[in-house]
């Protein structure tokens, strides 16, 4: 069959709109790292609050740099052996026109990489949530710098750059399951397995200090996820973006229900703990599959995820992991559910015409999903545990026993989250600081 000639007259041209939206989406996914900070803050104690906002802050200054100078080019440039991109024009973005057009699409290179880098922002801190209490900042922040370089920016080319091993294999992963969520999660537990567990695990309570922060960064997380789902679609033009802000919303509600109703189950109780993580569970689960399945196929991918993420989270008591924060048991598990289920629940009439199990496409997709999966998940643990080793061999990764017990948040910040007694929760800058006067005795009129 000879090869379709494109017309000129063909060719895509900016859309102000799709442009507009892309930017919108940017934006909104910027919002989920700080929705990020707020909901792991408020889950720890009062003494590691302001360590886990910066752990998820501090992304957003070094992974920006770093996409800037050459992950853009790793991520989206030619293909190299199916394994990661290049492309030198693209180092600093100086040589980028402003109305140059990410190909085949009607918005610019410029939006289509601010809107990637927010994910690459964003999966980094994700890792933080299993590391609560015992990391030196430091250390966390060289970890992230070289976790972005030598896995991120690989995986994200595999899933999604042109060339890519699991993009040319097919592997469906509509804005994340595995190159953000099951990424993040193998190597949240490959750390954990190196640096090992918080002082007082399993004996000391370490319950959340700030529920109403917790629910926050939920809610953030939830609003900030539409743009992260739908705006993968780049555009807004035939309805599949539409079919997953849907699906986003059906899902996380189901996945919320699931995990409440385990949860009064198994535990007597419906917690507001349970509920949000209940949401990103869902969130999670849906951002692979939500552009090939419809939103009774949502609702399922939810409410399984919702059920078996609450199931996972124990599973460090039993196997001994210190997970803190549950990255393992939501991000890992939820990434590995939402991208698995796609070859089941896939109705071939969404993002593509490939149909699941259950709508008469055979397993066909489910092998190719399990490829992504299994593929992406052992490289990041192996990885991620090397860094890790390196780090806690050469500058070490934990702060001190008596920093650990005493609080991080002065260890490493020299600052407290919270101070009743009125003096202020900062470091003073002395420099700054104005001498006091003492107060004059008041003097009474005859």
């Amino acid at each position: 069959m000879a090869p379709a000639i494109t017309l000129a007259a063909d060719a895509p041209t900016l859309s102000a709109a799709n442009t507009g939206f892309m930017l919108i989406c940017s934006a909104l996914v910027m919002l989920m790292t700080p929705g990020l900070a707020f909901f792991y803050g408020g889950m720890v104690r009062v003494k590691s609050a302001l360590n886990m906002l910066m752990m998820s802050f501090i992304s957003l200054g070094i992974v920006t740099v770093l996409w800037v100078l050459y992950g853009f080019s790793m991520a989206f440039g030619t293909d190299s052996g199916s394994i990661v991109g290049w492309n030198s024009d693209w180092v600093g973005l100086g040589d980028i026109g402003l109305t140059e057009l990410w190909d085949g699409y009607t918005i610019p290179v410029f939006v289509f990489l601010v809107f990637q880098l927010m994910f690459a922002v964003l999966t980094p801190a994700l890792i933080s949530g299993a590391l609560a209490d015992r990391v030196k900042f430091t250390a966390w922040a060289l970890f992230v710098a070289l976790w972005a370089t030598v896995v991120y920016f690989p995986v994200a080319h595999w899933v999604w750059g042109a060339g890519g091993w699991a993009f040319e294999l097919g592997v469906i992963d509509f804005a994340g399951g595995t190159a953000v969520h099951i990424n993040a999660g193998a190597a949240a537990l490959g750390v954990i397995l190196v640096i090992g567990k918080r002082i007082g695990f399993k004996k000391d309570p370490m319950r959340p200090h700030s529920l109403p922060l917790v629910m926050l960064g939920a809610g953030l997380l939830w609003f900030g996820w539409f743009g992260f789902n739908a705006g993968s679609w780049l555009g807004n033009d035939d309805g599949v973006g539409a079919l997953m802000f849907v699906n986003t919303q059906v899902a996380t509600g189901a996945a919320v229900l699931g995990w409440l109703a385990y949860e009064k189950i198994r535990h007597g109780a419906f917690t507001t703990l349970g509920a949000a993580s209940g949401a990103v569970s869902g969130l999670v689960a849906i951002t692979p599959a939500g552009g090939a399945v419809s939103p009774l196929g949502a609702i399922a991918v939810g409410a399984v995820a919702g059920v078996l993420c609450a199931m996972a989270v124990g599973l460090k008591y039993r196997f001994g992991y210190d997970d803190s924060l549950d990255v393992v048991g939501v991000h890992l598990v939820g990434g590995i559910l939402g991208s698995l289920l796609v070859g089941f629940f896939a109705t071939g009439k969404g993002q593509s015409d490939v149909a699941g199990l259950f709508y008469g496409g055979g397993l066909d997709q489910f092998w190719k999903q399990c490829a992504g999966v299994f593929g992406v998940l052992a490289y990041s643990l192996v990885v991620s545990a090397v860094l890790a080793l390196l780090l806690d061999r050469t500058v070490g990764m934990r702060v001190s026993e008596d920093d650990e017990v005493a609080g991080i948040d002065q260890a490493e910040h020299a600052e407290t989250a919270y101070d009743f007694s009125g003096a202020g929760g900062g470091a003073v800058r002395t420099a700054d600081a104005a001498p006091v006067a003492p107060a004059e005795s008041k003097k009474v009129d005859a």
